[in-house]
């Protein structure tokens, strides 16, 4: 079976899962709110054990990304009265040993993200082996299933970088920068690769960034695009790199042209402007929420979501023909 054959199966799958859940909702007398009688999972907060969860990621502290992760997380906690324990560490071997911490100290569920899968994997198998249902979400797509995990929630990086690198040929794009601000990220990796095959294999440059330093960032953005100025177009992984993308833009004299992947309440603010021409969006919020809310659903009835298959949440394109939809949720840290 082909590769891309098999990726428009897990698309497939994941669509129907969605449909699924919100035509249950749909049909609810209760707008999609548990009844009272449901095993105690009436609307509110929950009436069933308060269970401990802990999530582990790698996000790195101020990215405004992750904290609409974190946000998402939370708000299914306080419906699923749950405890809900954040840590995150960007590297690798230092994520694993928080995800060891929260084995040890007997945490009864796990959300975990796997942006360098071989750090993680040891923990995680540890975690399954001491009977503790772990989820995954928003990296690891293709390390997920192996590991024994129940559940993966994000989208599949190298099919939303493929859509990205054709809508940047059809932007006229020649020649692209893609910046890259954790080396090593196998879903950053992952979306540049899929920006290469989509603009048909070729006019893509990898540029690795420190995205903890964001004046570093800036500069290097900035002392590429004069030594080459021949780069039309940058498409960063991520808001706050992007933002910093367009200063480097206007330090360097330059007419490229900058998209990106994800958003937050400020990109908003640049594409409404035409500063950054489009962002594509996986829902880091429904990330969260969901990771969290999966592991209830397990924890009270055995439930999970996706039958086998990732759940995706994006990609979806936000741009000036459709920011002002979005533009209250993205102030509310919501999208």
């Amino acid at each position: 079976m082909s590769t891309n054959h098999s990726r428009r199966r897990r698309l497939l799958a994941a669509a129907a899962c969605v449909a699924t859940i919100a035509v249950a909702a749909a049909c609810s007398s209760t707008g999609g709110k548990p009844r009272d009688d449901d095993g105690g999972m009436a609307a509110g907060q929950a009436n069933t054990p308060r269970f401990t969860v802990a999530m582990v990621t790698h996000g790195p502290p101020g990215d405004t990304f992750w904290d609409l992760i974190r946000k998402g997380a939370e708000t299914a906690a306080a419906k699923d009265n749950l405890e809900l324990r954040y840590s995150s560490e960007l590297q690798g071997p230092d994520q694993s040993n928080l995800l060891q911490n929260a084995v040890d100290s007997k945490v009864d569920a796990i959300a975990v993200t796997l942006a360098k899968p071989e750090a993680m994997a040891p923990a995680v198998r540890r975690a399954v082996e001491a009977g503790i249902p772990v989820v995954a979400f928003n990296a690891g797509i293709d390390a997920w299933s192996s590991l024994g995990v129940l559940s993966y929630f994000g989208q599949d990086e190298q099919i939303s970088g493929e859509a990205a690198g054709r809508r940047l040929k059809q932007d006229g794009a020649s020649k692209v920068l893609c910046v890259i601000q954790d080396q090593g990220n196998v879903a950053l990796e992952s979306r540049c690769a899929g920006v290469k095959s989509g603009m048909g294999g070729n006019g893509v440059e990898n540029l690795n960034v420190n995205g903890t330093d964001m004046p570093s960032v800036q500069a290097t953005i900035a002392a590429k695009l004069q030594q080459d100025p021949g780069i039309d177009h940058v498409i960063t992984l991520g808001a706050p790199i992007a933002l910093a993308a367009v200063k480097s833009k206007d330090a360097a004299g330059s007419e490229t042209k900058i998209a990106t992947f994800d958003t937050n309440a400020a990109l908003v603010d640049a594409i409404k402007s035409g500063q950054v021409q489009w962002a594509v969006d996986q829902q880091p919020f429904l990330q969260g929420y969901l990771a969290v809310d999966q592991l209830w659903l397990y924890l009270n009835n055995r439930n999970v979501i996706g039958g086998g298959q990732p759940t995706l949440t994006g990609p979806a394109f936000i741009d000036q023909t459709n920011i002002d939809a979005i533009a209250e949720y993205a102030r509310n840290g919501t999208r």
